[in-house]
């Protein structure tokens, strides 16, 4: 590689690591230069419809900036929805509260603002949650249902610019997550687990993704990765992508 494409290379980085920011959950940033979740064996949304019926008080927790919930078109005056993050918290007060949802901020999953046995249904797409705390929540019979990314996640594309980092949330995977909502007192209705490819056709659009995912790639710097970015061009000039694998997990559950 000259060094008049290695110096434009880390131009067009560059600029990628400078715009790396999101309103709401939105990577249509990078739409068509990349690809993940499009071969699950399960579709949350559906499988959510599978339960979910007009009378029933839901909760969405951690909802980013409500889109997924939105797209439910569950009755308004039967909704409800939490947030953490500062801008999506901003955001959902723009949008979900005129509404008529009941937004509230909440950024510990396991205090979460709303009195005993107050849902039918509470989703989570991942998001974080306490088992202890959804079945306080819960009507009796209610349901909890959350697709999840499990401590493998992505972890082949870590290991490319950031080699040994530790795994962020290491007890995240079916087995240790499933004994959990057990012991909290759930049935389990519906318990999945995939590992699944993620691809990436140009590397300024991993180096935006891997800013946004920042627990996953902490300290992740185009200066402190440059020469394992140049590794991972080369990969993709030979094999016209990168590679690595996302880890998914589902989980219905119903309090008895």
């Amino acid at each position: 590689m000259n060094q008049e494409r290695i110096d434009a290379l880390r131009k067009e980085w560059e600029e990628e690591e400078k715009i790396a920011h999101i309103h709401g959950w939105d990577f249509s940033h990078i739409n068509d230069r990349y690809n993940e979740e499009e071969d699950l064996p399960w579709d949350y949304q559906t499988v959510i419809e599978e339960y979910l019926k007009d009378d029933m008080k839901i909760l969405d927790y951690d909802t980013g900036g409500g889109e997924f919930l939105l797209s439910l078109h569950h009755p308004y005056r039967n909704t409800a929805a939490t947030e953490g993050y500062p801008p999506n918290v901003e955001l959902c007060k723009e949008v979900l509260l005129p509404l008529g949802i009941d937004f509230r901020q909440c950024h510990d999953a396991s205090d979460i603002p709303f009195e005993d046995a107050s849902f039918d249904m509470m989703i989570n797409r991942h998001g974080d949650f306490d088992p202890k705390e959804c079945y306080r929540l819960l009507k009796p019979e209610g349901l909890f249902i959350t697709q999840q990314v499990g401590s493998e996640n992505d972890r082949d594309l870590v290991e490319m610019v950031l080699p040994d980092q530790p795994k962020p949330f290491p007890d995240l995977n079916l087995k240790i997550q499933r004994k959990k909502f057990e012991d909290a007192g759930f049935e389990i209705l519906r318990a999945q687990e995939v590992f699944r490819p993620i691809c990436f056709y140009d590397i300024g659009a991993f180096v935006w993704f891997a800013h946004i995912i920042e627990w996953e790639f902490p300290g992740f710097l185009v200066e402190r990765c440059f020469d394992r970015l140049l590794k991972m061009q080369e990969e993709l000039d030979r094999n016209g992508k990168i590679a690595g694998t996302i880890h998914r997990y589902l989980i219905a559950v119903r309090k008895h």
